[in-house]
Protein backbone atom coordinates (compact mmCIF):
# COMPACT_ATOMS: atom_id res chain seq x y z
CA UNK A 1 0.00 0.00 0.00
CA UNK A 2 2.93 2.32 0.66
CA UNK A 3 4.42 1.90 -2.86
CA UNK A 4 2.43 4.85 -4.22
CA UNK A 5 4.37 7.14 -1.84
CA UNK A 6 7.45 6.64 -4.03
CA UNK A 7 5.72 7.91 -7.20
CA UNK A 8 6.03 11.69 -6.73
CA UNK A 9 9.66 11.54 -5.57
CA UNK A 10 10.52 9.40 -8.61
CA UNK A 11 8.69 11.79 -10.92
CA UNK A 12 10.44 14.86 -9.48
CA UNK A 13 13.80 13.12 -9.79
CA UNK A 14 13.09 12.30 -13.46
CA UNK A 15 11.96 15.89 -14.14
CA UNK A 16 15.18 17.30 -12.64
CA UNK A 17 17.20 14.99 -14.90
CA UNK A 18 15.07 15.96 -17.92
CA UNK A 19 13.95 12.34 -18.43
CA UNK A 20 10.15 12.42 -18.45
CA UNK A 21 9.07 8.82 -19.08
CA UNK A 22 5.58 7.25 -18.90
CA UNK A 23 7.06 4.12 -17.25
CA UNK A 24 9.05 4.37 -14.02
CA UNK A 25 10.28 1.55 -11.79
CA UNK A 26 10.87 1.27 -8.06
CA UNK A 27 12.16 -2.15 -7.14
CA UNK A 28 9.71 -4.71 -8.49
CA UNK A 29 6.91 -2.14 -8.90
CA UNK A 30 6.36 -0.36 -12.24
CA UNK A 31 4.42 2.90 -12.48
CA UNK A 32 2.70 3.39 -15.87
CA UNK A 33 1.22 6.88 -15.74
CA UNK A 34 -0.25 9.77 -17.68
CA UNK A 35 -1.15 13.33 -16.69
CA UNK A 36 -4.75 14.32 -17.34
CA UNK A 37 -5.77 17.90 -16.46
CA UNK A 38 -4.39 18.32 -12.92
CA UNK A 39 -4.23 14.59 -12.11
CA UNK A 40 -1.47 12.00 -12.35
CA UNK A 41 -3.08 8.63 -13.00
CA UNK A 42 -2.42 5.01 -13.86
CA UNK A 43 -2.72 4.52 -17.63
CA UNK A 44 -5.42 1.86 -17.18
CA UNK A 45 -7.66 4.52 -15.64
CA UNK A 46 -8.25 6.30 -18.96
CA UNK A 47 -11.61 4.46 -18.83
CA UNK A 48 -12.64 7.05 -16.23
CA UNK A 49 -13.01 9.60 -19.05
CA UNK A 50 -15.68 7.33 -20.59
CA UNK A 51 -17.70 7.57 -17.37
CA UNK A 52 -17.15 11.18 -16.28
CA UNK A 53 -17.35 14.02 -18.79
CA UNK A 54 -14.66 15.98 -16.94
CA UNK A 55 -12.04 13.97 -15.08
CA UNK A 56 -11.02 16.12 -12.11
CA UNK A 57 -10.45 15.58 -8.39
CA UNK A 58 -14.04 16.62 -7.77
CA UNK A 59 -15.48 14.10 -10.25
CA UNK A 60 -13.53 11.28 -8.57
CA UNK A 61 -14.84 12.34 -5.15
CA UNK A 62 -18.43 12.62 -6.45
CA UNK A 63 -18.28 9.20 -8.12
CA UNK A 64 -16.35 7.29 -5.48
CA UNK A 65 -18.59 4.17 -5.69
CA UNK A 66 -18.17 3.88 -9.47
CA UNK A 67 -14.40 4.44 -9.15
CA UNK A 68 -14.19 1.68 -6.54
CA UNK A 69 -16.16 -0.74 -8.76
CA UNK A 70 -13.97 0.07 -11.77
CA UNK A 71 -10.74 -0.44 -9.83
CA UNK A 72 -12.06 -3.79 -8.64
CA UNK A 73 -12.64 -4.93 -12.25
CA UNK A 74 -9.61 -3.27 -13.89
CA UNK A 75 -6.95 -4.75 -11.64
CA UNK A 76 -6.58 -8.06 -9.83
CA UNK A 77 -3.67 -8.17 -7.33
CA UNK A 78 -1.88 -5.53 -9.39
CA UNK A 79 -2.38 -7.30 -12.72
CA UNK A 80 -4.60 -5.81 -15.49
CA UNK A 81 -7.85 -7.75 -15.89
CA UNK A 82 -10.78 -6.24 -17.84
CA UNK A 83 -9.70 -2.90 -19.39
CA UNK A 84 -12.06 -2.56 -22.35
CA UNK A 85 -14.39 0.36 -21.54
CA UNK A 86 -17.23 -1.01 -23.68
CA UNK A 87 -17.27 -4.28 -21.75
CA UNK A 88 -17.08 -2.47 -18.41
CA UNK A 89 -20.03 -0.28 -19.38
CA UNK A 90 -22.16 -3.38 -19.91
CA UNK A 91 -22.25 -4.15 -16.23
CA UNK A 92 -20.86 -1.14 -14.35
CA UNK A 93 -23.13 1.88 -14.73
CA UNK A 94 -23.48 5.08 -12.78
CA UNK A 95 -26.87 4.11 -11.28
CA UNK A 96 -26.41 2.67 -7.79
CA UNK A 97 -29.28 0.17 -8.21
CA UNK A 98 -27.61 -1.40 -11.24
CA UNK A 99 -24.33 -1.64 -9.37
CA UNK A 100 -26.00 -3.91 -6.82
CA UNK A 101 -27.41 -6.16 -9.56
CA UNK A 102 -24.05 -6.37 -11.31
CA UNK A 103 -22.41 -8.03 -8.32
CA UNK A 104 -24.42 -11.20 -8.76
CA UNK A 105 -23.92 -11.47 -12.51
CA UNK A 106 -20.74 -12.12 -14.51
CA UNK A 107 -21.15 -10.69 -18.03
CA UNK A 108 -20.78 -13.19 -20.86
CA UNK A 109 -18.11 -11.04 -22.51
CA UNK A 110 -15.68 -11.77 -19.66
CA UNK A 111 -16.03 -15.55 -20.04
CA UNK A 112 -16.28 -15.57 -23.86
CA UNK A 113 -13.33 -16.51 -26.06
CA UNK A 114 -14.20 -13.25 -27.85
CA UNK A 115 -14.14 -10.99 -24.80
CA UNK A 116 -14.60 -7.74 -26.76
CA UNK A 117 -17.95 -8.71 -28.32
CA UNK A 118 -21.26 -9.88 -26.83
CA UNK A 119 -23.28 -12.72 -28.31
CA UNK A 120 -26.77 -12.28 -29.74
CA UNK A 121 -26.23 -8.88 -31.39
CA UNK A 122 -28.89 -8.15 -34.03
CA UNK A 123 -29.34 -5.39 -36.60
CA UNK A 124 -32.08 -4.89 -39.17
CA UNK A 125 -29.54 -3.46 -41.62
CA UNK A 126 -25.99 -4.86 -41.52
CA UNK A 127 -23.31 -2.27 -42.31
CA UNK A 128 -19.65 -1.46 -41.64
CA UNK A 129 -18.29 2.09 -41.87
CA UNK A 130 -14.52 2.33 -42.39
CA UNK A 131 -12.68 5.61 -41.80
CA UNK A 132 -9.07 5.88 -42.98
CA UNK A 133 -7.68 8.95 -41.22
CA UNK A 134 -4.15 10.26 -41.84
CA UNK A 135 -2.48 13.07 -39.91
CA UNK A 136 0.48 14.89 -41.45
CA UNK A 137 3.33 16.06 -39.24
CA UNK A 138 5.56 18.66 -40.93
CA UNK A 139 8.30 20.99 -39.72
CA UNK A 140 9.54 23.60 -42.21
CA UNK A 141 12.53 25.80 -41.34
CA UNK A 142 12.80 29.54 -41.95
CA UNK A 143 14.51 28.95 -45.32
CA UNK A 144 11.54 26.96 -46.63
CA UNK A 145 13.17 23.52 -46.34
CA UNK A 146 11.23 20.59 -44.91
CA UNK A 147 13.20 19.54 -41.81
CA UNK A 148 11.02 16.58 -40.85
CA UNK A 149 7.78 14.99 -42.02
CA UNK A 150 5.81 11.81 -41.55
CA UNK A 151 2.28 10.43 -41.73
CA UNK A 152 0.44 8.88 -38.79
CA UNK A 153 -2.62 6.91 -39.87
CA UNK A 154 -5.47 5.02 -38.25
CA UNK A 155 -8.30 2.85 -39.52
CA UNK A 156 -11.47 3.26 -37.48
CA UNK A 157 -14.58 1.10 -37.69
CA UNK A 158 -18.22 1.61 -36.89
CA UNK A 159 -19.58 -1.94 -36.97
CA UNK A 160 -23.32 -2.59 -37.11
CA UNK A 161 -23.37 -6.33 -37.80
CA UNK A 162 -25.48 -9.17 -36.40
CA UNK A 163 -24.06 -12.32 -34.84
CA UNK A 164 -20.35 -13.16 -34.74
CA UNK A 165 -19.05 -12.08 -38.18
CA UNK A 166 -15.54 -12.80 -39.45
CA UNK A 167 -14.06 -9.82 -41.30
CA UNK A 168 -11.05 -9.63 -43.60
CA UNK A 169 -9.57 -6.31 -44.63
CA UNK A 170 -7.35 -5.91 -47.70
CA UNK A 171 -5.01 -2.92 -48.14
CA UNK A 172 -2.47 -1.99 -50.83
CA UNK A 173 0.27 -3.11 -48.44
CA UNK A 174 3.73 -3.23 -50.08
CA UNK A 175 4.85 -6.26 -48.06
CA UNK A 176 1.68 -8.19 -49.00
CA UNK A 177 2.11 -7.38 -52.70
CA UNK A 178 5.75 -8.53 -52.54
CA UNK A 179 4.70 -11.81 -50.85
CA UNK A 180 2.09 -12.52 -53.52
CA UNK A 181 4.24 -11.44 -56.46
CA UNK A 182 2.03 -8.52 -57.42
CA UNK A 183 3.79 -5.30 -58.29
CA UNK A 184 1.07 -3.41 -60.13
CA UNK A 185 -0.38 -0.17 -58.80
CA UNK A 186 0.63 2.08 -55.93
CA UNK A 187 1.55 0.44 -52.62
CA UNK A 188 2.40 1.83 -49.18
CA UNK A 189 5.03 0.75 -46.67
CA UNK A 190 3.50 0.83 -43.19
CA UNK A 191 5.70 0.96 -40.07
CA UNK A 192 4.93 0.79 -36.33
CA UNK A 193 1.68 -1.06 -37.08
CA UNK A 194 -0.50 -1.55 -33.99
CA UNK A 195 -3.74 -3.56 -33.94
CA UNK A 196 -6.84 -3.81 -31.78
CA UNK A 197 -6.81 -7.02 -29.72
CA UNK A 198 -9.43 -8.54 -32.05
CA UNK A 199 -6.94 -8.92 -34.95
CA UNK A 200 -5.32 -12.34 -35.32
CA UNK A 201 -1.66 -11.38 -35.10
CA UNK A 202 -0.34 -14.83 -36.08
CA UNK A 203 -2.29 -14.63 -39.34
CA UNK A 204 -0.96 -11.14 -40.08
CA UNK A 205 2.63 -12.21 -39.31
CA UNK A 206 2.40 -15.23 -41.63
CA UNK A 207 0.63 -13.78 -44.69
CA UNK A 208 -0.27 -10.12 -43.88
CA UNK A 209 -4.00 -10.96 -43.74
CA UNK A 210 -5.95 -8.64 -41.42
CA UNK A 211 -8.56 -11.07 -40.07
CA UNK A 212 -10.78 -10.37 -37.05
CA UNK A 213 -14.14 -10.59 -35.29
CA UNK A 214 -14.91 -6.90 -34.71
CA UNK A 215 -16.13 -5.18 -31.54
CA UNK A 216 -19.69 -3.87 -31.81
CA UNK A 217 -19.99 -0.14 -32.52
CA UNK A 218 -17.00 2.20 -32.79
CA UNK A 219 -13.40 1.05 -32.43
CA UNK A 220 -9.90 1.72 -33.76
CA UNK A 221 -8.87 -1.35 -35.73
CA UNK A 222 -5.25 -0.34 -36.35
CA UNK A 223 -2.75 2.50 -36.46
CA UNK A 224 0.42 2.92 -38.50
CA UNK A 225 3.17 5.36 -39.43
CA UNK A 226 4.63 6.09 -42.85
CA UNK A 227 8.10 7.57 -42.72
CA UNK A 228 8.23 9.49 -45.97
CA UNK A 229 9.05 12.94 -47.32
CA UNK A 230 5.75 14.84 -47.36
CA UNK A 231 5.23 17.90 -49.50
CA UNK A 232 3.39 20.44 -47.30
CA UNK A 233 -0.23 20.42 -48.49
CA UNK A 234 -0.79 24.04 -47.45
CA UNK A 235 2.26 26.23 -47.99
CA UNK A 236 2.65 29.45 -46.01
CA UNK A 237 4.80 32.47 -46.83
CA UNK A 238 4.95 35.41 -44.45
CA UNK A 239 6.45 38.90 -44.36
CA UNK A 240 6.48 40.90 -41.14
CA UNK A 241 7.53 44.55 -41.20
CA UNK A 242 8.10 46.79 -38.20
CA UNK A 243 7.94 50.57 -38.56
CA UNK A 244 9.82 52.74 -36.02
CA UNK A 245 8.79 50.33 -33.25
CA UNK A 246 5.33 51.90 -33.32
CA UNK A 247 3.45 49.51 -35.60
CA UNK A 248 3.82 46.15 -37.31
CA UNK A 249 2.38 44.86 -40.58
CA UNK A 250 2.01 41.16 -41.31
CA UNK A 251 1.37 39.69 -44.75
CA UNK A 252 0.63 35.96 -45.02
CA UNK A 253 0.12 34.03 -48.26
CA UNK A 254 -1.39 30.53 -48.16
CA UNK A 255 -1.26 28.18 -51.14
CA UNK A 256 -3.00 24.82 -51.53
CA UNK A 257 -0.38 22.35 -52.83
CA UNK A 258 -2.78 19.47 -53.37
CA UNK A 259 -4.85 18.37 -56.37
CA UNK A 260 -7.46 20.81 -57.68
CA UNK A 261 -10.33 18.32 -57.30
CA UNK A 262 -9.84 18.29 -53.50
CA UNK A 263 -10.92 20.91 -50.95
CA UNK A 264 -9.45 21.55 -47.49
CA UNK A 265 -12.12 22.34 -44.90
CA UNK A 266 -11.97 24.51 -41.78
CA UNK A 267 -8.43 25.75 -42.41
CA UNK A 268 -6.86 27.74 -39.56
CA UNK A 269 -3.58 29.61 -40.03
CA UNK A 270 -2.23 30.71 -36.63
CA UNK A 271 0.29 33.56 -36.82
CA UNK A 272 2.18 34.69 -33.67
CA UNK A 273 2.24 38.44 -32.92
CA UNK A 274 4.05 40.51 -30.24
CA UNK A 275 2.47 40.32 -26.79
CA UNK A 276 2.03 44.13 -26.60
CA UNK A 277 0.29 44.48 -30.00
CA UNK A 278 -3.00 46.40 -30.08
CA UNK A 279 -5.45 48.11 -32.47
CA UNK A 280 -5.72 45.19 -34.93
CA UNK A 281 -6.88 45.77 -38.51
CA UNK A 282 -7.28 42.95 -41.05
CA UNK A 283 -7.78 42.53 -44.77
CA UNK A 284 -8.29 39.07 -46.31
CA UNK A 285 -8.88 37.83 -49.86
CA UNK A 286 -11.06 35.08 -48.37
CA UNK A 287 -12.19 33.90 -44.95
CA UNK A 288 -11.84 36.06 -41.85
CA UNK A 289 -9.05 36.91 -39.39
CA UNK A 290 -9.31 37.64 -35.68
CA UNK A 291 -6.90 38.64 -32.95
CA UNK A 292 -6.64 36.29 -29.94
CA UNK A 293 -4.74 38.46 -27.41
CA UNK A 294 -4.61 35.84 -24.63
CA UNK A 295 -2.59 33.59 -26.96
CA UNK A 296 -0.71 36.36 -28.85
CA UNK A 297 -2.05 35.03 -32.15
CA UNK A 298 -3.85 36.06 -35.30
CA UNK A 299 -6.13 33.22 -36.38
CA UNK A 300 -7.05 33.30 -40.07
CA UNK A 301 -9.95 30.95 -40.78
CA UNK A 302 -10.84 29.72 -44.28
CA UNK A 303 -13.89 27.48 -44.35
CA UNK A 304 -13.25 26.05 -47.84
CA UNK A 305 -9.78 26.04 -49.47
CA UNK A 306 -9.64 24.43 -52.97
CA UNK A 307 -6.41 22.80 -54.17
CA UNK A 308 -4.13 25.02 -56.29
CA UNK A 309 -5.61 28.28 -54.93
CA UNK A 310 -3.70 31.13 -53.25
CA UNK A 311 -5.11 33.50 -50.64
CA UNK A 312 -3.73 36.56 -48.84
CA UNK A 313 -4.18 38.01 -45.37
CA UNK A 314 -2.85 41.36 -44.19
CA UNK A 315 -2.81 42.42 -40.55
CA UNK A 316 -1.83 45.78 -39.01
CA UNK A 317 -1.06 46.29 -35.31
CA UNK A 318 0.10 49.16 -33.14
CA UNK A 319 3.10 48.54 -30.86
CA UNK A 320 2.85 50.77 -27.75
CA UNK A 321 6.24 49.87 -26.27
CA UNK A 322 9.45 51.54 -27.41
CA UNK A 323 11.05 48.35 -28.70
CA UNK A 324 10.04 44.73 -28.83
CA UNK A 325 12.10 41.95 -30.36
CA UNK A 326 9.92 39.20 -28.98
CA UNK A 327 9.14 37.73 -32.40
CA UNK A 328 12.81 37.16 -33.21
CA UNK A 329 13.15 33.40 -33.66
CA UNK A 330 9.96 32.84 -31.70
CA UNK A 331 6.89 30.62 -32.22
CA UNK A 332 6.29 29.20 -35.70
CA UNK A 333 3.17 29.62 -37.80
CA UNK A 334 0.92 26.57 -37.35
CA UNK A 335 -1.81 25.32 -39.67
CA UNK A 336 -4.89 23.17 -39.02
CA UNK A 337 -7.00 21.61 -41.81
CA UNK A 338 -8.96 18.59 -42.95
CA UNK A 339 -9.20 17.24 -46.50
CA UNK A 340 -11.96 14.64 -47.10
CA UNK A 341 -11.89 11.92 -49.79
CA UNK A 342 -8.08 12.00 -49.91
CA UNK A 343 -5.03 10.33 -48.33
CA UNK A 344 -1.58 11.75 -48.89
CA UNK A 345 0.07 8.30 -48.61
CA UNK A 346 -2.18 6.72 -51.25
CA UNK A 347 -3.34 3.94 -48.91
CA UNK A 348 -6.45 2.14 -50.19
CA UNK A 349 -8.99 -0.30 -48.81
CA UNK A 350 -8.99 -2.89 -51.60
CA UNK A 351 -11.72 -5.04 -50.08
CA UNK A 352 -13.64 -5.87 -46.90
CA UNK A 353 -14.98 -9.44 -46.77
CA UNK A 354 -17.75 -10.14 -44.25
CA UNK A 355 -18.51 -13.78 -43.43
CA UNK A 356 -21.25 -14.80 -40.97
CA UNK A 357 -22.79 -18.26 -40.53
CA UNK A 358 -26.34 -17.02 -41.20
CA UNK A 359 -25.13 -15.85 -44.63
CA UNK A 360 -26.52 -12.29 -44.59
CA UNK A 361 -25.29 -9.63 -47.01
CA UNK A 362 -23.61 -6.56 -45.53
CA UNK A 363 -22.42 -3.28 -46.99
CA UNK A 364 -18.96 -1.81 -46.22
CA UNK A 365 -18.65 2.00 -46.59
CA UNK A 366 -15.19 3.58 -46.86
CA UNK A 367 -14.24 7.19 -46.18
CA UNK A 368 -10.76 8.78 -46.47
CA UNK A 369 -9.67 11.87 -44.52
CA UNK A 370 -6.33 13.71 -44.37
CA UNK A 371 -5.80 16.21 -41.57
CA UNK A 372 -3.04 18.28 -40.03
CA UNK A 373 -1.07 16.86 -37.14
CA UNK A 374 1.93 18.78 -35.79
CA UNK A 375 2.17 21.20 -38.74
CA UNK A 376 4.68 24.03 -38.18
CA UNK A 377 6.36 26.56 -40.44
CA UNK A 378 9.14 28.66 -38.89
CA UNK A 379 9.63 32.28 -39.96
CA UNK A 380 12.66 34.54 -40.35
CA UNK A 381 11.12 37.27 -38.27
Amino acid sequence: MAEIDHFMSLLMQHEEEGLICPVMSHGSVHFMWIKHSNLYQNVSLVVFTEYFKELEEESIQDNFVVVYELLDELMDFGFPQTTDSKILQEYITQEGTKLEVAKSKVPTTVTNAVSWRSEGIKYKKNEVFIDVIESINVLVNANGSVMSSDIVGSIKLKTMLSGMPELRLGLNDRVLFALTGRDKGKTVMMEDVKFHQCVRLSRFDSDRTISFIPPDGESELMSYRINTHVKPLIWIESVIEKFSHSRVEIMVKAKGQFKKQSVANNVEVRVPVPSDADSPKFKTSTGHAKYVPEKNLVVWTIKSFPGGKEFLMRAHFGLPSVENDELEGKPPITVKFEIPYFTVSGIQVRYMKIIEKSGYQALPWVRYITQSGDYQLRTNV
